[in-house]
């Protein structure tokens, strides 16, 4: 995850009405704020949820570790200190896993939920960022960002078997479960890369017009869009899965990075580091959202100026959920 110096931060959301992306500026609701044990004033990173544990898994990157807090109580439930450097966060229901990846000692770490430890390191080339995971073919996709590269992992076995390179730095993968292929950013060279993972074939390198710096992307698998942040130009830009192309480009705050969506309630929330479209009162840019209740989980390592290191739970309004 690229990094900028952060601001006033908040999330930027977008609802999407009558077929179209529209701006709009919808209250969040703080239910809860979840006290974390690592340092105050520090960087995170990506949030992910576990839901058959009920547990949200959060990155704090500079904090050199990773919580698990319970989402029924709201309650830190473990913290995991050997991840050094820890960016992204990946839960693998079939093996009751999470992969880390740690940018501090460039490895992916592998969380057995049941226990909450680390119980193996896969050696990667330089800076492991964003991941995904395709769930039919049992493997991780894990952008090695520095490394120009994509780490593929066999988690039946904990293995990287393959390592994909590219004239291009890597933002964050995603699975297609329609299509069944993996798409991965290309931050320098603007373009959208296609993967097999039947094969792990490079299958296309699509450009995404008007897009610079694409690293954050969401998808929304059952419309055949992809949702594309733009960090040198401050866009949101949206891609056509079907027609390989860009078909709108919306304004957002500087510094946007993470990019999550919520099809089944028509919306997308980015986290930024400067400007405010909702109400998203964090400093933050990681952000997760909780399929079944739709509360959002914002790690908060500043407020008003002050150091923090919390992990806040919101709630859109009754009426707009």
């Amino acid at each position: 995850m690229r990094r900028f110096v952060p601001a006033l931060v908040s999330g930027c959301l977008l609802a999407a009405l009558a077929g179209a992306l529209i701006a709009q500026d919808l209250p969040l609701r703080k239910i809860a704020q979840v006290e974390l044990p690592g340092p105050k004033g520090k960087r995170f990173d990506y949030v992910t949820i576990d839901p058959d544990d009920h547990f949200v898994i959060v990155a704090h990157m500079h904090g050199n570790a990773t919580y698990f807090v319970d989402t029924r109580t709201n309650q830190l439930a473990a913290t995991i200190t050997d991840t050094p450097g820890v960016e992204g966060v990946e839960y693998v229901p079939d093996q009751r896993k999470v992969y880390t990846s740690n940018s501090g000692d460039n490895t992916i770490g592998v969380i057995d939920i049941a226990q909450r430890k680390v119980i193996k390191k896969l050696k990667t080339e330089s800076k492991p960022d964003g991941s995904t995971y395709a769930t039919p073919f049992h493997k991780l996709y894990v952008s090695d960002e520095r490394g120009k590269a994509e780490a593929i992992v066999d988690v039946r076995t904990d293995t990287i078997v393959k390592t994909l390179h590219f004239d291009s730095e890597t933002g964050m993968p995603q699975y297609d479960p329609v299509a069944k292929l993996v798409y991965v950013n290309l931050q320098d060279t603007e373009r959208f890369a296609v993967i097999d993972p039947g094969d792990d074939r490079v299958l296309a390198q699509y450009p995404v017009a008007g897009c610079r710096g694409n690293h954050g992307m969401a998808l929304a698998p059952q419309q055949r869009r992809a949702f594309l942040v733009c960090e040198g130009n401050n866009l949101l830009a949206i891609f056509d899965l079907e027609k390989h192309a860009v078909v709108q480009t919306l304004p957002l705050p500087d510094g946007g990075d993470v990019v999550k969506a919520d099809p089944g309630r028509g919306r997308i929330f980015i986290a930024c580091y400067s400007g405010a479209i909702a109400a998203i009162q964090a400093l933050s840019a990681s952000l997760a959202i909780d399929p079944e209740t739709g509360y959002l989980y914002v790690p908060e390592e500043q407020e008003k100026g002050a150091p923090a290191s919390r992990l806040i739970v919101y709630s859109l309004p009754a009426e707009v959920r």
